[in-house]
């Protein structure tokens, strides 16, 4: 009878029965009397452990690899001197489904660059980073989850545009049939197009490309952008309301899963959230961190990395909060199509999300009438003409609305207190790095 696979964390309900475990190599001790494999798949670690007696099965323990893909059958015994779950397997047919080269390009000395090298081996051979990708999973479950509830559409939207973005400025012009195209900076454009189409929630969470030559921690030049909009708002406040209550519901998400093992792998605590989130203006910030010395030279309207982690130190200490939102950025630093309140147009009615100290999101109130969008436009020194199918969304009845979008890779980031940007995705994409 052919025996079908069992996973690793299932085998306490076999003992005493012949089972086939699929899995790699992950140490060998071959001993002058006997032979110890341990083997690893997606859920765990077992012992093989085989008397030698001069037979088949010892030669085949005897040219193993680490990292082999084998399949093994055996009788699963209950063995309480074992530190893997009190189990041990007594093999009765080895299988070596795929022999690993030796010696492997990786061990757990290795750099992160050279890791990233051989992502594959990297993820396969270490628990926390297979963990991140299924606390990623529930993260971005619990998102959608809440948009759901909340009535909103999942939309997908062209990483191809005929025109650059926004101000044209961090985008990555290719060839296109003869002429330019350019990747996607963000949805952010085609979002308002679906509002001005009727539906009134919109969000996608796809792949985002900037062309920015920073070599930072969290800078990357693909990543995977969390995008909201939502139409016949009252004003940025029913954004920043969304986003605070769709994170609590995902992290809490994550927590409820994933929280014994985060904390295991690693040393975090999760914390799910409150609702409301602190709020400060910018020029509440600037004032707050000013009077603690903070100057940095050339920044006078918006803040650097160590004025971002200082009001976020601050915030926290006076709310005891992780979370912050930054409000009212001033026109300067802002696209043209942010709002700007009619009491004081040198502002916009925009934000930016800093969970301990890291911009996580920027949101904003949209302008949403044609008329004050060619204004502001034209204040920036751009020309209608490249944008116009982009302007006529609001030439016919927009309504007031608003959105946000939210880098995955920098929430999973701060979630798992990962050094970099870098390990927070499967293959990281940056100025340097278009392999493997």
């Amino acid at each position: 009878m052919i025996q079908s696979r069992v996973h690793v964390s299932d085998l306490r309900e076999h003992v005493g029965r012949t089972v086939t475990v699929c899995g790699w190599v992950n140490t060998l001790r071959l001993q002058r009397k006997m032979q110890f494999v341990i083997v690893r798949d997606s859920t765990g670690l077992v012992q093989v452990t085989h008397k030698r007696d001069d037979g088949p099965l010892e030669a085949q323990l005897e040219a193993l690899t680490p990292e082999s893909a084998v399949k093994i059958t055996g009788r699963i015994v209950d063995a309480a001197q074992v530190k893997l779950g009190g189990l041990e397997m007594d093999p009765e047919s080895i299988e070596v489904l795929n022999r690993a080269e030796t010696p492997l390009p990786i061990d757990e000395q290795t750099g992160l660059e050279q890791r990233l090298d051989w992502r594959f081996l990297d993820v396969r051979k270490r628990p926390a980073a297979q963990l991140m990708f299924a606390v990623q999973t529930t993260l971005e479950q619990g998102m959608r989850e809440y948009a759901y509830a909340q009535g909103a559409t999942e939309m997908h939207t062209p990483k191809l545009m005929g025109t650059a973005s926004e101000s044209g400025a961090e985008v990555f012009e290719l060839g296109y049939f003869g002429r330019s195209a350019y990747l996607a900076q963000s949805p952010q454009f085609y979002k308002q197009m679906a509002i001005s189409g009727g539906i009134d929630k919109v969000f996608e969470i796809g792949p985002v490309f900037r062309a920015e030559p920073s070599f930072t921690s969290r800078h990357a030049t693909e990543f995977t952008g969390v995008d909201v909009g939502l139409a016949w708002i009252d004003d940025v406040e029913d954004v920043m309301a969304f986003e605070e209550r769709m994170l609590a519901h995902a992290i809490a998400k994550v927590a409820n899963a994933h929280g014994e093992a985060i904390r295991e792998q690693f040393g975090v605590e999760i914390t799910v959230p409150t609702t409301p989130f602190p709020r400060i203006t910018m020029a509440e910030a600037q004032e707050i961190l000013r009077k603690g010395g903070w100057d940095p030279e050339g920044i006078k309207e918006d803040l650097d990395p160590e004025g971002e982690r200082s009001i976020s130190a601050h915030i926290q200490q006076a709310t005891g909060h992780e979370f912050v939102f930054i409000t009212h950025y001033p026109v300067s630093i802002r696209p043209f199509y942010h709002m700007r309140p009619a009491d004081d147009p040198s502002v916009t009615l925009s934000f930016d999300l800093l969970w301990k100290g890291l911009e996580v999101t920027t949101g904003a109130q949209r302008e949403h009438r044609y008329d004050v969008l060619l204004k502001q436009a034209a204040e920036k020194g751009m020309s209608p003409e490249p944008m116009q199918d982009y302007l006529n969304a609001f030439r016919y009845g927009c309504p007031p609305h608003g959105g946000l979008g939210m880098g995955l890779g920098r929430v999973l980031m701060v979630l798992l207190g990962l050094e970099s940007i870098r390990e927070a995705s499967f293959l990281f994409r940056g100025p340097n790095r278009l392999t493997p």
